[in-house]
C-alpha cells in the first residue's frame, strides 16, 4: 500500500483541462487500468483493499484541454460533476468506474451518468492519520475503521460523469441558437438535470416514476440554463407534440409491452405534452428562483403538477 504522505491532496479534486484525469487517477488509482479481464483481479484489490494500482498510466485515456471537474453542492449533498469532451474518455470511464473495469458497450445515446457511492480511500486514509494525530493508537484502529465505516457517507462519493455536444441530440437550429452557444447551453442544461436525478433520488426514493423524473429533470435544466421554461423545448427534448410522439426520449421511458408500441407512444406523448404546457405555467408562477429548490418544489407536489 502507497504511503500516506501521497494522499495529502484534498479528497475530492478539483481540476480543469488535461489535468482532470490524473487528479482524479489520484483519487480513484482504478483509473490506471485499461479496461479487459486482465485487469479484474487489481481491480478487486484497488477498489476493495485500498491498494496502489500496478502502475500510473492513463495513456488509454485522451484527455481533453477542456475537460473539468468540480464540487456542486445541491440540497441532497455535494457531488462531483466531472465532463470529458472525448466521447472515449467518457466511455473508458464508465466502463472502469462503472462496470468495474470491464468492456461493455456504452450506447450512444447515454451522454451521461450518475454514480453514486463510489469507494474514495483517501478519505479513510485522512480519517486514519487525524486518528493517528489525536492520540489514537494501532491497536484501537480497527475499532475506528469499523466505526468510521458504518456510513457509507464517510468514505464514498457521488459522481455525475457527462459528455459533450448538443443536448438530448437536438441541434442547435432547431433552438435558434448558433453551435457553441448551444452546446454551452447543453453543458448547463446537462449537469442540472443530472443532478436533479440526484437530488430526487436521495430526498425522495419512494417517488419513482421515469416519465415524471424526465420531465422534472429537463424542466430544472432548462431553468438553470436560460432561466426560465419554455414547454416547446422540453417537447423537443422528449419528442413529443399535440398530434403525437415526434422521435426523442420519451421511447425510453414508455413500457414497449403489448405489441402496440406507436400507439403507446403517441398517447403518451399527447399526455406528456398537455403537462409541459401545465408545467410552464406552474413554473412561471410558482415563485422559485433557484433550480435546485425548484426540482424539491416539483417533486414534492407532484400529484398538483400531474393532475389535468
Amino acid at each position: 500500500m502507497e504511503d500516506e504522505l501521497n494522499y495529502t491532496q484534498e479528497t475530492m479534486p478539483t481540476a480543469r483541462g488535461r489535468d482532470v484525469l490524473s487528479a482524479l487517477a489520484a483519487i480513484y488509482p482504478q483509473l490506471n487500468l485499461c479496461p479487459g479481464e486482465e485487469s479484474a483481479e487489481a481491480y478487486k484489490r484497488i477498489v476493495q483493499y485500498g491498494e496502489a494500482a500496478p502502475a500510473r498510466d492513463l495513456r488509454h485515456f485522451l484527455g481533453d484541454e477542456r475537460d473539468s471537474c468540480a464540487i456542486e453542492e445541491t440540497p441532497a449533498g455535494e457531488v462531483q460533476v466531472i465532463t470529458l469532451h472525448q466521447r472515449p474518455d467518457f466511455e473508458r470511464f464508465l466502463q472502469i468506474m462503472a462496470f468495474r473495469c470491464r468492456e461493455k458497450e456504452i450506447p450512444a445515446t447515454q451522454g451521461a451518468s450518475i454514480l453514486d457511492g463510489v469507494i474514495n480511500w483517501t478519505k479513510i486514509r485522512s480519517r486514519r492519520a487525524a486518528f493517528f494525530a489525536s492520540g489514537g493508537s494501532e491497536e484501537d484502529w480497527p475499532a475506528e475503521f469499523r466505526r468510521f465505516t458504518a456510513d457509507k457517507r464517510n468514505y464514498t462519493d457521488a459522481l455525475i460523469v457527462l459528455s459533450d455536444g448538443p443536448y438530448s441530440a437536438v441541434s442547435a437550429g432547431s433552438i435558434g441558437l448558433e453551435e457553441q452557444e448551444w452546446l454551452a447551453y447543453s453543458h448547463e442544461i446537462r449537469k442540472a438535470h443530472e443532478c436533479t436525478h440526484f437530488i430526487c433520488r436521495r430526498l425522495f426514493p419512494e417517488k419513482i416514476d421515469p416519465v415524471w423524473d424526465e420531465i422534472v429533470a429537463d424542466a430544472v435544466g432548462l431553468f438553470a440554463a436560460f432561466g426560465r421554461y419554455e414547454a416547446e423545448t422540453a417537447a423537443l427534448f422528449l419528442g413529443v407534440s399535440r398530434e403525437g410522439y415526434t422521435g426523442g426520449r420519451l421511447e425510453n421511458y414508455v413500457s414497449k409491452e403489448g405489441g402496440e408500441i406507436q400507439l403507446n407512444l403517441d398517447l403518451a406523448a399527447k399526455k406528456v405534452y398537455n403537462v409541459l404546457y401545465r408545467l410552464q405555467d406552474v413554473i412561471a408562477s410558482c415563485g422559485v428562483a433557484e433550480p435546485y429548490p425548484l426540482a424539491i418544489r416539483l417533486e414534492e407536489e407532484i400529484e398538483c403538477w400531474k393532475t389535468p
